[in-house]
Order: C-alpha cells, then structure tokens, then sequence
C-alpha cells in the first residue's frame, strides 16, 4: 500500500545555468574537477606535493559549489531535483570562513519531508566539504509550519546521528543522494 504524498503535483522549475562555470570563468578551476586534483599547488589534507604552510594552500569554498554539491540531490517524494522544485537555491546558500549556511524551502508549508530532505542536505555536505566546515541547515523562515521543531531536529548531532543509524531512514538518504553527483551537468 502506498502512502499518500504531501504535494501530489509540485511546481516544478527549469533548471538554472551552472555555476560551476563562473568559477572557471574567474581563473580558478572547480574544487571538484578532475583538472583541480592535477594542479601542482592542491596540497590540502596531506594530499599533492605543495611545500607550503597548510593555511595558504587550502583553497576556501563559495556559496556556487555549496549549491553545486546540492542541486541535483533528488527529492524524496518525486523523482526531481530539489533544484527543479527551489527547494534550495543560490540565494539561500551563504558561506563565511569556515561555515556553511543553507537555507531550504518546502515546497508547501506542512511538507512532513523537509526534515529528511535537510537531512540529505547535511549528510551530502558531510560528506563532500573538508572537516573544517561547521554546517548548519535550516528552514527558510515563514515556510513551514514547525519550522523551529524542524530547525532544532536538523541542527541537534545527537539527533542527526541517531536518524544515520536508522537503516531504513539511512536508504532513504541514500536514494536521494544518488544523483548528487551529477552537480548541475544537464
């Protein structure tokens, strides 16, 4: 028997240019292309042959590869990227040192998915940022209904945790994640 879905028919939104593009376009080459891991001067983690102190070769990330990393993360209910459904976007994506900031949008105000899409959001950063970032995901304020209980759910490590050791919530997760690779390519 299958459950009924919050938003049977969501808007859905054409996707935006790339802005991995952008970068490149600035004389930097993406962090996360194959041309960055050849580059003389990648030194960070261990990694390369760099001869410099850590600090000056560690290269810092923009809120356009945060949204790159997130973009094409899949949502739980529909097979569409959480970009294609503004879900998150650009604008609500902000980087300061060593912390990361996202805010995302539900696509209605009482979408009980927005918990494990924020979920997915942390666990795809987790995953790809150096350590260094502090990562915090949080509702975009006037959006949902229990946006603090959301808020507090996403941001709380204990609960975070517990949610990953959960094997079905954890699959789930993983679904949505299969498509993050694809960061913005058509």
């Amino acid at each position: 028997m299958s459950r009924q879905l919050d938003n049977d028919n969501p808007t859905i939104f054409a996707p935006t240019a790339s802005t991995s593009t952008k970068r490149i376009q600035k004389g930097k080459a993406s962090l996360w292309s194959e041309e960055a891991l050849l580059e003389e001067d990648y030194a960070v983690s261990g990694y390369g042959s760099g001869s410099g102190s850590e600090e000056d070769e560690r290269e810092d990330i923009d809120a356009e590869e945060v949204y790159d990393l997130l973009r094409s993360i899949t949502d739980p209910e529909h097979p569409v990227s959480l970009e294609a459904l503004r879900v998150v976007n650009p604008d609500d994506i902000h980087v300061a040192g060593n912390r990361v900031l996202v805010y995302l949008t539900p696509t209605i105000p009482h979408c009980s998915m927005s918990t494990l899409i924020g979920l997915s959001l942390r666990v795809r950063l987790l995953r790809a940022l150096p350590t260094r970032y502090r990562v915090d995901i949080r509702i975009k304020s006037g959006t949902h209904q229990s946006e603090h209980a959301v808020n507090k759910q996403l941001n709380d490590k204990e609960r975070v945790q517990a949610a990953l050791e959960n094997k079905h919530l954890l699959g789930v997760v993983e679904g949505c994640l299969q498509t993050a690779d694809k960061r913005g390519k058509a």
